[in-house]
C-alpha cells in the first residue's frame, strides 16, 4: 500500500486551527511554534495538491478542500480516541479517560456534584466537563467526542433521531426577590402581581433566554407584559443582582439553592404557576462505552435521577453486562 499523504499529526492541526479560529491559536492550544503549524499545513497542502485554508480574511477559513477533508479528520481522530480508551479500560479503571457533556444550568450547578462523587470513588480517572449549548453538546456526543451528557434544551431532529435520548429529570424556574421587596412578606403570589414587578433577565438573543420565555408562556404567563429593566449576560449576575435589591429574576432552582438555604433570596410560591422543563441523558448507542463512562452512568446518575427516570429501573442490561468495580 502507497504511503498515505497525510500523519495524524496533521490531522490534529488541522482540527485544532478550526477550532480555535487561527494558526497562532492552534499553535499555542498544541503547545508547538506558529511556523512549524503553518509548515505542516503547507506540507499537507502539498501532498494532497489543494489549497485548504483561505489566507484572505483574518481567521482562518476552510476551503471546499478543507472541508471535505475536515470531516473524515474528526472521523479518524475520534477512531484513534476510542482506540486509546478501549486501551485504557484493561486497566480495570485504575486509569482512562472520562469526557462529560452539559448544558449551561447543569454543567454548573449540577455536574460539578457528580464529577466530585464520581472522583471520590475513582480517583485515577481523568475527567473533563465541556459545557456549550444543547445543540453543539448534542453534536459532540455523536461525533463520539464526549461520552454522555446531560440536556435541557431540544436537540434538532436528526439528532434526535440518531442518539438515545432518555428522560433524566426536570429542571425548575423559581421566581426569586429581595429579602428587602415588600412582596417578600408574602408566601404565594398571583400571576397578576408578577406584571407589576421589574424583571432582570438574560440578554434577549441568548439561547437561555429563549427557552426560558417559552417556558414561561407555556405555564400561562404573558411574557410580553413582564417588565424587563435590565438585562444580564449571566445566571450568577443576575443572582447577585436580585440580591443586591435591583430587582426580581426567574432563575434554575438548582442555581439558588444555597441563597434560599441561607435567607438572602426570598422564593415565593405562584398561584396556578408551575415553571419545568424536561432534563436529559443522551448517549450514541453505536459507540463504544469506556468503562468509566458506564461506572458514571450507573453509580453517580441515578443517586440526581428523578424517581421516574429509566435509571433507576436494575435490570439495565446494555450497561450493567460484564461490569464490576474493584
Amino acid at each position: 500500500m502507497a504511503d498515505l499523504p497525510f500523519t495524524l499529526d496533521q490531522m490534529r492541526i488541522l482540527r485544532a486551527i478550526v477550532n480555535e479560529g487561527s494558526f497562532k491559536k492552534a499553535a499555542d492550544s498544541l503547545y508547538v511554534t506558529q511556523p512549524a503549524v503553518s509548515l505542516q499545513i503547507q506540507n499537507l497542502e502539498k501532498q494532497l495538491e489543494v489549497t485548504l485554508f483561505d489566507r484572505a480574511g483574518r481567521k482562518a477559513q476552510l476551503t471546499e478542500a478543507g472541508q471535505v477533508l475536515l470531516k473524515y479528520c474528526e472521523r479518524v481522530l475520534t477512531q484513534c480516541q476510542e482506540a486509546c480508551r478501549a486501551i485504557d479500560d484493561l486497566h480495570n479503571l485504575k486509569g482512562g479517560s472520562l469526557v462529560i457533556g452539559a448544558s449551561q444550568t447543569t454543567g454548573t450547578y449540577l455536574m460539578p456534584r457528580m464529577i466530585g462523587l464520581f472522583r471520590q470513588k475513582f480517583p485515577d480517572v481523568s475527567v473533563q466537563l465541556q459545557v456549550h449549548s444543547t445543540r453543539r453538546t448534542g453534536w459532540s456526543v455523536a461525533n463520539g467526542q464526549i461520552d454522555l451528557a446531560i440536556i435541557g434544551g431540544e436537540l434538532p431532529q436528526e439528532l434526535n433521531e440518531l442518539l438515545d435520548v432518555i428522560h433524566y429529570g426536570t429542571d425548575e424556574l423559581a421566581l426569586v426577590l429581595p429579602t428587602k421587596h415588600h412582596l417578600a412578606r408574602l408566601v404565594e403570589l398571583t400571576k397578576e402581581d408578577l406584571y407589576r414587578l421589574n424583571f432582570i433577565s438574560l440578554d434577549s438573543q441568548s439561547t437561555t433566554r429563549k427557552v426560558v420565555d417559552k417556558l414561561l408562556a407555556n405555564s400561562g404567563l404573558e411574557v410580553q407584559k413582564l417588565r424587563i429593566e435590565m438585562e444580564l449576560n449571566s445566571l450568577e449576575a443576575i443572582k447577585n443582582a436580585v440580591q443586591s435589591g435591583l430587582g426580581a429574576a426567574f432563575l434554575p432552582v438548582i442555581s439558588i439553592e444555597r441563597e434560599i438555604a441561607a435567607g438572602t433570596l426570598h422564593k415565593p410560591l405562584i398561584a396556578d404557576l408551575e415553571v419545568r422543563r424536561e432534563l436529559k441523558l443522551i448517549e450514541h448507542p453505536a459507540r463504544y462505552v469506556s468503562r468509566s463512562a458506564i461506572a458514571f452512568r450507573e453509580e453517580i446518575l441515578p443517586i440526581f435521577a428523578n424517581a421516574n427516570s429509566p435509571l433507576h429501573e436494575k435490570s439495565n442490561k446494555k450497561y450493567k453486562k460484564n461490569f464490576k468495580t474493584e
